[in-house]
């Protein structure tokens, strides 16, 4: 059965219209260890869309269960965009608009959304402050 995700260890990755949806199963609370990992998912298993020029908005959220890990988001954001770039976009400066947050979830993990902000039914204007990542499908 192929649910349209892409598989390689803790991480997954599946297209659609909203944009990229990237998942890193568990959590700990050195940032640095998101970089390699995600990385050499892009690397060997992504088959997926190419980088492309334009900017993007990207929302990570990193959900929890119990209390808080210790664990510096803006750490984590660069560690994640440090891995994506050269697989979604060329470089991290075409990051428009930059989403990441802390929340209560049913299982560890971090989610990825990366969206082109050029796309139809997408721009800065229409995200809002108020914007939720979406939890990924049950899988």
């Amino acid at each position: 059965m192929n649910d349209g995700w892409t598989h390689h260890g803790k991480v997954r990755a599946r297209e659609s219209e909203a944009g990229l949806e990237v998942v890193v199963d568990g959590l700990t609370t050195q940032a640095k260890y998101y970089k390699p990992l995600i990385y050499e998912f892009f690397r060997k298993a992504w088959r997926g869309s190419r980088p492309a020029w334009g900017e993007y908005a990207v929302e990570i959220g990193m959900e929890y269960l119990g209390d808080p890990p210790w664990l510096d988001l803006d750490n984590l954001a660069k560690a994640i965009l440090d891995a994506i770039k050269g697989y979604v976009f060329h470089d991290d400066a075409q990051v428009a608009r930059l989403l990441v947050e802390r929340r209560a979830g049913e299982r560890e993990r971090i989610v990825i959304l990366i969206r082109k902000m050029s796309e139809a039914g997408f721009d800065a204007a229409s995200a809002g402050a108020s914007s939720r990542l979406r939890r990924p499908l049950q899988t």
